[in-house]
């Protein structure tokens, strides 16, 4: 079994890093791990994909994800201007960065949702790393809401990719994302 991951956010958000971050993390685990990303012009801004799969190699594909089972959207207003719900499996999992609690923030997805967690991760990020980037809070969020990565996976993805300086202040975001988000089964 293979379970996909899309993420929705802007440029400048780290959604392509997030991604590459869950397939490190995962192959730390010892699982099969693919990540890669979608975009138009490389700018700040600009609207991203970034697809990631965890689990059986033979059963992992490179196209992109059409029908996830978990949902990351980084951007906060993003759900509120496009659905980002395209294709997620009935029962999916959506960790969403908002300052909405969750009740509020699941009349926004038009999916039939087994499970939203919802955390402020751009004002985490700003706090802990000191700029609004909020994709290492999100994968601690993740890690919480799914199970499907150990926190300690994360840090040593996060070790690999950052210097030591930016691998220290993301870590405590990743930890922080984990500690904070709400997650709510549907």
């Amino acid at each position: 079994m293979v379970e996909e991951i899309r993420l929705h956010g802007q440029g400048g958000q780290g959604v392509v890093a997030a991604g590459e971050l869950i397939a490190i993390a995962a192959s730390y685990e010892g699982k099969f791990c693919r990540a890669f990303p979608m975009y138009g012009s490389a700018r700040r801004g600009a609207p991203v994909l970034a697809f990631a799969q965890i689990g059986d190699e033979s059963e992992a594909t490179r196209s992109m994800i059409y029908y996830p089972k978990y949902l990351i959207v980084l951007d906060p207003p993003m759900p509120e201007i496009m659905d980002v719900t395209t294709g997620l499996l009935p029962g999916g999992v959506v960790v969403y960065n908002t300052t909405k609690k969750a009740d509020e923030a699941v009349k926004l997805f038009k999916a039939n949702l087994g499970k939203i967690a919802v955390v402020d991760a751009t004002g985490i990020a700003q706090r802990v790393i000191g700029r609004p980037i909020p994709n290492t809070v999100m994968l601690g969020a993740f890690a919480k809401a799914t199970g499907l990565l150990k926190l300690e996976s994360i840090d040593k993805a996060i070790d690999k990719r950052f210097p030591v300086k930016l691998a220290s202040t993301n870590k405590g975001a990743v930890k922080m994302g984990y500690d904070m988000v709400e997650v709510k089964t549907l």
